[in-house]
Formats: structure tokens, C-alpha cells, sequence
């Protein structure tokens, strides 16, 4: 099924004006100037991790590739661009039959990442690669942060089960690309439906304190969903007195009620009473879930109470305090002239600070230690050495401005289990330090 069909805002039918105006004039410009079809290398890439952080987090690939393929200018983004004077009509004229048929290779979704690393790398013209440089970005710096932040949770669980509960913390948009990020980040299961509409991603969700206030008492509200749900549902119990609302649950659902949610309170402390409670009343299979403003160090804090599930909201669409990853899309290379063949040539960005950037058309490799952990990421230009030949990072994405790197969501998720073990184990640790693997440029 075409969501876009059924007009749901989790689709665009383009993608062409989520940009910036400069880019749309750079490519005016260059038109003019004779430029704008020289070939040209792009590569996106970030300068360091945020304050803290041991690694990064590739996600958003996905939907990267969807941008690019809706990258299109039909009448009405014309007539917008041309009412607004924006560019002048030979512009206009390019941009009508605007398709990207230049190549992208890079990391693949769920893959780990650390400084300098080259994430992405595009290879057209000029001016159909500057003009994707905002969506990508866009895409980028938003899922690769939540993926981020849901990676340092799943680790702090320890295999317990992640609920993602942010849609009402953030824009309607972005809580469909968060869930989606989480979900490569280690989450299992989201409660927006949005998400799991589009991506296929498992959706839970049972009921909130509104319902138990809505019945004249906490029995009549928790005999309602058991009836409509059945005894496997999860029933929230801190509406009034946990203790009370844990035999009630029982009474009612039986030994074999599902599980029961705490949203308040000292959840280390009334996870272990409720666990104690349950197991008196015979409900030993029955599971806590929590949530409440959680973050990984939160999560980390309960790692000795009978916890099952965890439910993160906030924290988890905001990545946790790193909302963006402060990845650039820079230009690397360009040919010597505007001729069919010239050769690449490496350009960068001098600067004062810490603003440089380094030329070239890079390839990416990690290396490993003689126990196969790795110990190393290697950036390098020309060929690649033999030793490295088989770990090498980049993928190929676009071919000829065909996607040929489309895979599942849960590809994406099951390579970022694998990548993350493949890390020293203080890559794990929530102390701050420095990226657990040094950045080696050749």
C-alpha cells in the first residue's frame, strides 16, 4: 500500500523544497558561470561526537534513499520558485526535468561511526548533488542522534525490552522518523501508529491514568480493559495506591495477568515491592513495565530491580541531550574542467578553528585486533591497502540515480547489534570519554 495515497502526513510526494534558498542559487549561479555540470564529490561526515559520546549511530539511510528518488519539481514547487523570484527561468527550466543520476555509496544503516568518518559519499554534478545537500542532512543529524541515544539505552537494559513512547514529545513528523530510529538503535517496539504503518515496526499500547479516572473506581476501570483486552493486558497501577491497584489487578485478571506499568514514584523501590506483591499473590509471570521521564542512565539505575520493559519518551526523541549529530555535506573533489573525463582534483576548506575540512575522495575501513575487536577506524585516499580490502565501510547505495541499496528495517537493526559488539567493551560504558576507536587518516 502507498501511504502517500491515503494522505497521511508520513509521505511527501516531494521532497524538492525541503532545502535551503542558497542552494537553489548556487545553482543559478553556476549555470550561468558554465560550472554547474562539472563533476563533484560530496561527502558528509562529522567533525567529532557529542561531548561524551564513545560512537555514533548511522540511521536515517532508509530514508535518505526515499528522499532522493522524491527529489522532483513538479508545476506547483515551480510556480512557487518562480513567484517568489527565487531563480530565473533557464533555472527553472533545468530544475523541471530535475532527476539525481549521479551514484551514492556509504555507511550502511545501524553501522557505528566516529569522527571523520566519510558517511556518505555523492557523486553527480555539481548542481544535482548541491541541491540534496539540506535533506540529507536533515535526515541524517536527526535519526543518527535518536539512534544514537536508543543504542546507549538498549545497552543500558541488557536485553530487557525498549518501548519507544515519544510521538507526544515531539513534532507529529519526527516522532514517525524517531520511532523508525530507535527501532535500528535496539528499541523493540513503538506506540505510535504512524511508524508502525509505514515501517512495519510492532506497536504496543493499553491504556493511561485518564481511563482509570474515567471509572467511578480503580476495580471498575481495570475490569473493563481485562474484558475488552483480556488477562494478558498491562495494567497501569500507580493511579491512586500501587499496592491496592496490584491485588485489585490480580483479583480481577487472575495469575495470569499480563504485566502491570508504573509511571511514578521511586521506581527502583516500588518495582521491588510490586515484584514481592505479585509473587505472594501468585502472579510470578507477571511483568513490570516502567516508565517516567527515563533515560539510559536511568535505565542503568535499574538494572538490579525486576524490571521487564522500559517505556522512554522524552529523552529518547531528543537523543537524550544530542538532538543533532553536527554532520556536514562538504565538497571533496571536482573535476579540473567542465570536460567529459577530466580528471578529480581534491579541493577543502581552509579555516581558521576547527572548521577545516580534508580533500579527497575517501574510502573507510575498520581494523581489527588479533581477538577480531576493532581497534581502529581508517580514512584514506587512493588505493586501499590489501590488509583492508575485505573491512571496508562504504556500500553502494545509487548507481546511475537507481536505488540498488534498499534493505528491511530490521537488516539495518540486526547490523547494529553486530557492529556494537564488534567494539571494545568501554564503548558500552555511560562515563564520559573519548570515541572508543581513534579516527587514522592514509
Amino acid at each position: 500500500m502507498n501511504t502517500a495515497d491515503l494522505g497521511l502526513p508520513v509521505d511527501v510526494p516531494s521532497t524538492a523544497l525541503f532545502t535551503d534558498q542558497y542552494e537553489f542559487t548556487m545553482v543559478q549561479a553556476a549555470l550561468r558561470a558554465g560550472t554547474a555540470g562539472r563533476r563533484s564529490v560530496f561527502e558528509v561526515f562529522t567533525r567529532r561526537l557529542p561531548e561524551g559520546r564513545r560512537y555514533g549511530v548511522v540511521a536515517g539511510t532508509g530514508r535518505v534513499l526515499d528522499a532522493v528518488e522524491n527529489f522532483r519539481f513538479d508545476a506547483g514547487v515551480l510556480g512557487f520558485l518562480r513567484e517568489r523570484g527565487i531563480v530565473d527561468e533557464p533555472t527553472l527550466e533545468w530544475l523541471a526535468s530535475y532527476r539525481f543520476r549521479g551514484d551514492i555509496q556509504g555507511y550502511p544503516e545501524g553501522e557505528v561511526y566516529f569522527p571523520g568518518s566519510p558517511l556518505l559519499r555523492v557523486e553527480g554534478t555539481f548542481a544535482e548533488c548541491v541541491l540534496l545537500e539540506t535533506v540529507i542532512l536533515s535526515i541524517l543529524n536527526h535519526d543518527s542522534a535518536i539512534a544514537a541515544a536508543a543504542s546507549r539505552m538498549s545497552a543500558a537494559a541488557g536485553g530487557r525490552r525498549l518501548i519507544e513512547m515519544g510521538a507526544r514529545r515531539t513534532h507529529e513528523l519526527a516522532a514517525v522518523a524517531s520511532a523508525r530510529a530507535a527501532y535500528v538503535g535496539g528499541f523493540d517496539s513503538t506506540s505510535d501508529l504512524a511508524a508502525g504503518f509505514r515501517y512495519s515496526i510492532p506497536t504496543v499500547g493499553t491504556s493511561a491514568h485518564a481511563f482509570t479516572l474515567l471509572h467511578d473506581s480503580e476495580r471498575d476501570a481495570f475490569r473493563a480493559q481485562v474484558d475488552s483486552l483480556g488477562r494478558s493486558t498491562t495494567l497501569l497501577v500507580d493511579t491512586y495506591d500501587v499496592a491496592e491497584a496490584v491485588r485489585t489487578a490480580v483479583e480481577i485478571a487472575g495469575p495470569g495477568l499480563g504485566a502491570v506499568r508504573i509511571d511514578s514514584g521511586d521506581l527502583l523501590l516500588v518495582a521491588h515491592r510490586v515484584r514481592q506483591q505479585l509473587d505472594e499473590l501468585g502472579a510470578r509471570d507477571t511483568r513490570i513495565t516502567v516508565t517516567s521521564d527515563l533515560d539510559e542512565y536511568a535505565i542503568a539505575s535499574l538494572a538490579a530491580a525486576p524490571v521487564d520493559a522500559y517505556g522512554v519518551g522524552t529523552q529518547l526523541v531528543t537523543g537524550s541531550g544530542h538532538p543533532t549529530c553536527s554532520m556536514v555535506y562538504k565538497l571533496v573533489a571536482r573535476a579540473r574542467s567542465g570536460e567529459s573525463g577530466a580528471p578529480l582534483e581534491p579541493v577543502a576548506k581552509k579555516s581558521l578553528g576547527a572548521k577545516s575540512s580534508l580533500g579527497g575522495r575517501k574510502w573507510a575501513a575498520r581494523r581489527l585486533d588479533a581477538d577480531g575487536v576493532a581497534e581502529a577506524e581508517i580514512v584514506g585516499l587512493g588505493a586501499v591497502p590489501p590488509e583492508l580490502a575485505g573491512r571496508q565501510l562504504l556500500v553502494e547505495l545509487v548507481r546511475g540515480g537507481e536505488i540498488v541499496g534498499r534493505e528491511p528495517l530490521d537488516a539495518a537493526r540486526q547490523r547494529h547489534i553486530e557492529a556494537r559488539a564488534g567494539l571494545p567493551m568501554s564503548a558500552i560504558q555511560l562515563s564520559r570519554g573519548e570515541p572508543v576507536l581513534p579516527t587514522e587518516y592514509v
